[in-house]
């Protein structure tokens, strides 16, 4: 019996509260006046009640008031800041290959990233063919001087072998077929195997940038592969080169950007190597696709190297000044993303109500609106404020 009146009186009692909050919420202090219809679920901010829509609504007509702005219309210069990597320009590497098929007797080049200039001699070749067309020039010359045609036949087989000009007029002066050829590179750079990729490290030689050749031990450069006595068949490509007078800066554009950039752009960069030596280019290039491991947009700037003062492989930073966007902009804070939307909170009768909008670029802390508001609107300036994870619904179309 004790603990039934207890059970009523602790009803009781709270039906009493419940009448006494009931008589004080129709007094409509100013405390609670801006506050009707949301749910107080814990302090500030964090309820927001659902009108029939579905929409999420929140009355913020509070004493001291939610911050609201509007759109205003401006002509804006973007200046992107951007990262990149130096690369090598794809449209300078060259190879060497092998014209006569034969056995590698010679060799003058032993590393990777040895140096070479036009005209120096890379390896000597013992070519079986190589001897066999000298000797039928050489039997020509002597047995029938007179017939120009095939002595010329002769001479032209042998330029086709890779046969230099001077070494075809040694042969015909000493009159002895020369065992082995030698092979000069045609031009001036860094010495790599055939087949390897860019030496460094970045997206690729898609991209025109660097990727890993092999681990090496720190301070040694790797020896390459061809030796001495190695086969090659004609045709092969037995090394390549890589010149780096002319280089790549290689940027990547974030996608929220990629519609600000165009070829022409003006570009400073700065190398991590040399801050002091910054310089300024121009967009050479935007590559039609995004590079796939970091989602950006691929944009080259062609520069001048042949003073070697930036390291291929090393990090620049550089801004891009884009070309002058006039649109209608809103301070970055007030737009929040949700995923794939952009939504921002509208001032209505009684609250905010959230609003999905079309975005454009991007300048600083200001976003370019270019739907979903017209001029008149007010919006919240600190949408992420108003931002309610666990009752935002869908935003308003």
């Amino acid at each position: 019996m004790k603990k039934y009146r207890l059970y009523v009186g602790v009803i009781a009692a709270g039906i009493s509260l419940l009448a006494a909050c009931g008589q004080q919420g129709g007094a409509g202090t100013p405390a609670d006046s801006g506050m009707k219809g949301m749910k107080m679920e814990h302090a500030g901010m964090k309820g927001m009640k659902m009108d029939d829509s579905g929409m999420k609504a929140m009355a913020m007509d509070s004493p001291n008031g939610m911050p609201v702005t509007a759109m205003h219309r401006e002509t804006v210069t973007p200046v992107l800041a951007v990262l990149g990597k130096v690369g090598y320009d794809t449209r300078r590497v060259s190879t060497i290959s092998a014209r006569v098929s034969g056995r590698i007797e010679k060799l003058y080049v032993r590393y990777r990233y040895q140096h070479v200039d036009r005209g120096q001699r890379i390896m000597d070749l013992y070519s079986p063919e190589l001897i066999t067309g000298e000797q039928d020039l050489l039997f020509l010359l002597k047995n029938d001087p007179g017939n120009s045609a095939l002595i010329g036949a002769a001479r032209q087989r042998l330029q086709l072998l890779g046969v230099s000009t001077e070494q075809l007029a040694a042969v015909e002066r000493t009159g002895r077929a020369s065992a082995t050829l030698a092979v000069y590179s045609n031009y001036t750079g860094h010495i790599h195997e055939a087949g390897n990729t860019m030496p460094g490290t970045g997206p690729g030689l898609s991209l025109g940038s660097v990727t890993s050749a092999s681990s090496e031990p720190s301070g040694m450069p790797a020896e390459l592969p061809v030796k001495e006595g190695s086969y090659v068949e004609k045709g092969q490509t037995v090394f390549q080169v890589f010149n780096m007078d002319k280089s790549w800066a290689v940027l990547d554009v974030f996608p929220e950007n990629a519609g600000l950039v165009q070829e022409g752009d003006a570009v400073q960069l700065v190398p991590e190597t040399a801050p002091e030596k910054a310089f300024a280019g121009k967009v050479d290039e935007v590559l039609p696709f995004y590079n796939k491991d970091g989602k950006t947009l691929v944009v080259r700037v062609y520069f001048d190297n042949s003073r070697r003062e930036i390291p291929v492989g090393s990090q620049v930073e550089a801004t891009i000044r884009a070309a002058p966007i006039k649109g209608d902009w809103l301070p970055a804070t007030a737009v929040l993303s949700l995923g794939m939307d952009r939504v921002v909170f509208l001032r209505v009768a009684g609250g905010f109500q959230a609003r999905k909008v079309v975005t454009g670029a991007t300048d600083k802390d200001q976003l370019q609106i270019l739907s979903g508001l017209g001029p008149a609107d007010s919006v919240a300036v600190n949408a992420q404020f108003l931002e309610d994870s666990e009752d935002f619904v869908k935003p308003k179309e």
